[in-house]
């Protein structure tokens, strides 16, 4: 994926053969390169050239200054900006500095657009939920996904106590590249939709359930123990695990 690191790196390697800048000023370009360290943070500039998407910075646990220390670094590289996980209160002070960003208050997931994203990925992902309630961590998985260069649709509240729903949806589970598949109570969906399609499943499982989900660890093992085949399974709410794998299988050819 040429990302804008790659075509900073070249520009810069030109400019020094052409005799533009000094091999002073393009050293003291490339110091930073690899990561930069902000006492608080060690940012990981680098993560773009080696594995194609800039660093995704965490927003549960980290301050407001320090969240802005860090998108400033990422956004001076020309970086675009994901950040998960961010609490409604930090996301209206963060966007009093960056106004152009966009915050999903449902998904808890904040943007920042230095340039365009190019889609790179191959088909389709669609992001699928068992219930209503588990559209947040769908979000949060389809605008990852989108973000590193995908095109995604989502299909949601199509679960196994109306199975109906889906079947009416095989059309678009046909046409997709990749499905992520998220789902609470006793995370059934995965495993139906894995016996329906000859494409990837990645599987999420979510805290949402009554007492005896365990706060999702029964969907997490019903899903692990998936007797379909090709049902791929992260950790309960990671949708941005699921977005961010989803969006590699895509890209491959």
């Amino acid at each position: 994926m040429e990302n804008m690191n790659q075509q900073k790196l070249e520009l810069l390697l030109k400019n020094v053969k052409a005799g533009r800048i000094s091999l002073d000023q393009a050293l003291a370009q490339l110091k930073s390169l690899p990561f930069e360290d902000m006492g608080h943070s060690k940012v990981d500039h680098h993560r773009s050239l080696r594995k194609g998407f800039p660093e995704v910075i965490w927003g549960e646990g980290k301050t407001v200054d320090q969240i802005l220390a860090i998108m400033k670094g990422l956004k001076q590289k020309g970086q675009n900006i994901l950040l998960t996980r961010l609490e409604e209160k930090k996301a209206k002070a963060i966007q009093r500095v960056f106004p152009k960003s966009r915050y999903s208050p449902l998904s808890k997931v904040l943007t920042l657009h230095t340039h365009p994203v190019k889609v790179e990925g191959k088909g389709t992902i669609l992001v699928m939920t068992a219930g209503t309630s588990d559209i947040p961590v769908a979000e949060e998985a389809a605008i990852t996904a989108e973000m590193m260069g995908n095109r995604v649709e989502t299909l949601y509240d199509v679960g196994v106590a109306g199975i109906h729903r889906l079947l009416s949806q095989k059309k678009r589970l046909d046409e997709a590249r990749v499905l992520i598949v998220v789902a609470g109570m006793e995370g059934a969906l995965p495993s139906v939709v894995g016996g329906l399609v000859d494409k990837p499943v990645i599987a999420v499982p979510t805290s949402i359930g009554y007492g005896a989900s365990f706060g999702g660890m029964a969907a997490l093992l019903a899903m692990l123990n998936s007797c379909a085949s090709g049902v791929a399974v992260v950790n309960i709410n990671n949708g941005f695990g699921a977005g961010y794998i989803a969006s590699l299988i895509n890209r491959l050819s």
